[in-house]
């Protein structure tokens, strides 16, 4: 069994906390619970910190901010995210930071992992094929990428050796650091679905490490307010293009439309089913 690196875990909690001070947050809620402390149980607290920390935000989400008030504070935000340090490898490594597109009063917001190579560049997420497909779904649902909001956890594109080619998928602790920024775009827009692009995604928001995405997805949970729902990523879709895994992607959308009460055409409803 892996050893606890308790010196570690503090070390990421109070790098958290110091995010979230910089961010405006000034209190924390937890409950009282006493848990015995076993092998287990510290191992179980060291892979749920981050829906702990998440939770503890729920009622800070329930604020509504002013119209008004969301550009100004998003952009506020966004400035703090491109003068970010705390992960210097990223730092070192990055082109531009990514921080998320769209409507900021959207009622509906796509959460990736972390940018890729052509987000680096352009600074803008899902720009890249995987982009392009998911594009083509939320056209499929009869809106725009104008109309939504598309961020991801990690602001930063996760660096790889020199000469090696490809994304590597962000460690928990690189998630943990960055989840602060995530957490206040979702406070200042205030969606009411929150979809998550497959497993890692998924991990980065409720701190559940080490999940299964088919054990997961298509089902709503409550996250701080907010329904979140978790599907495959675009990117599996283009190395797995079968007509049964398209349809299982889109009977998530199907349920997204249903909980965002947006008309479903019969059209819709058949599609992949042939």
């Amino acid at each position: 069994m892996e050893k606890i690196n308790h010196g570690k875990i503090k070390a990421l909690i109070y790098k958290y906390l110091e995010i979230l001070q910089s961010l405006g947050y000034t209190h924390l809620s937890f409950s009282r619970t006493l848990k015995k402390e076993t092998v287990q149980s510290i191992e179980a607290s060291k892979t749920n910190m981050l829906s702990d920390f998440s939770s503890s935000l729920n009622t800070n989400y329930q604020k509504i901010i002013p119209k008004e008030k969301v550009d100004q504070e998003l952009n506020l935000l966004k400035n703090k995210v491109e003068n970010c340090q705390y992960c210097q490898h990223l730092v070192a490594f990055r082109t531009q930071t990514v921080f998320g597109t769209g409507n900021p009063l959207s009622k509906l917001m796509f959460v990736g992992e972390a940018p890729g190579a052509e987000e680096d560049q352009q600074g803008e997420p899902f720009v890249g094929p995987a982009g392009q497909l998911l594009t083509k779904m939320i056209k499929a649902m009869g809106l725009s990428r104008d109309q939504v909001y598309i961020a991801n956890v990690l602001k930063c594109r996760p660096d790889i050796p020199k000469g090696q080619k490809g994304n590597r998928k962000p460690t928990p602790e690189e998630m943990a650091t960055c989840l602060p920024y995530l957490l206040s775009q979702i406070r200042l827009i205030n969606p009411k679905v929150i979809v998550a692009l497959g497993a890692t995604a998924y991990e980065g928001l409720t701190g559940k490490i080490g999940i299964k995405i088919s054990e997961v997805r298509g089902k709503f949970i409550d996250f701080n307010g907010a329904f979140l729902i978790a599907t495959y990523h675009p990117s599996y879709l283009l190395h797995n293009p079968s007509l049964a895994n398209k349809r299982k992607v889109w009977e998530d959308m199907l349920a997204v439309m249903s909980k965002l009460q947006m008309p479903i055409s019969e059209k819709q409803k058949n599609y992949f089913l042939s």
